[in-house]
């Protein structure tokens, strides 16, 4: 057997890499990383650029002192100069993103912004439609606050918070109640839904658009990225 790579007291031959790669799922990882390879290849990165790119992969692993490095690099397998390698690649990926999608984003902001959006917003949910029915009648008359009605009848964890859940994005929610926040008037109780097992009563309390700042455009770029990815995978 011809040796390929030793792991520890454990020797494994070349021939019988790629089906532990497939046995331990990781040659889609592999697959996925050849890739950006061929994606990245005619990328350039000059001094500069390789300077900064090596403070970032600094900054980001907390390599602060020598002993924190020689740690970092054993734990990898990696030699000193490696690091800059590993940089530089990081530094071309970044860039393909960017010159890929980054004229992109305000369209893709403008499909998604839907689900982007986050609300505050109250609910109540129990499994007894008679009493689902009674905490929405007592809501809107105001015998009870809906605060104090979660509290005592609500099946979830958000009893804890008196029924208020949020900020959230509107793509977390079920759909149904995704609906409810977005286009009933906030502070408006809705009637119990059913939604199996449960009867939910919502109170949309806020509405926080989303905005196309800077963390949004590098989270949607990264998400143009990851679906291009996959289907080169």
């Amino acid at each position: 057997m011809t040796e390929f790579l030793q792991i520890g007291n454990i020797s494994v031959s070349q021939a019988e890499l790629l089906p532990l790669l497939r046995r331990y799922q990781l040659l889609p990882r592999l697959v996925r990383e050849l890739a950006i390879d061929r994606a990245i290849a005619d990328i350039e990165c000059s001094d500069g650029d390789r300077i900064a790119a090596l403070k970032q992969l600094y900054d980001r692993e907390g390599l602060t002192s020598e002993e924190r490095l020689e740690e970092w690099l054993a734990l990898y397998h990696l030699e000193r100069h490696q690091l800059t390698e590993i940089a530089e690649r990081n530094f071309k990926i970044e860039k393909f993103k960017q010159q890929t999608w980054g004229n992109k984003t305000e369209s893709y902001f403008l499909k998604r912004k839907a689900k982007l959006d986050k609300a505050i917003y109250s609910l109540i949910r129990t499994s007894d439609l008679g009493i689902a029915q009674e905490i929405y009648f007592r809501s809107i008359d105001g015998e009870q606050t809906f605060a104090e009605l979660a509290r005592e009848y609500s099946q979830g964890a958000e009893a804890q918070t008196g029924g208020l859940i949020g900020p959230v994005e509107l793509g977390t929610p079920h759909p149904v109640i995704a609906e409810l926040i977005s286009t009933q008037p906030m502070g408006t109780v809705c009637p119990p839904v059913l939604l199996e097992p449960w009867y939910v009563i919502v109170r949309p309390e806020r509405l926080i658009p989303a905005q196309l700042d800077e963390p949004m455009r590098q989270r949607l770029i990264d998400e143009l990225f990851q679906t291009w990815l996959q289907a080169q995978v």
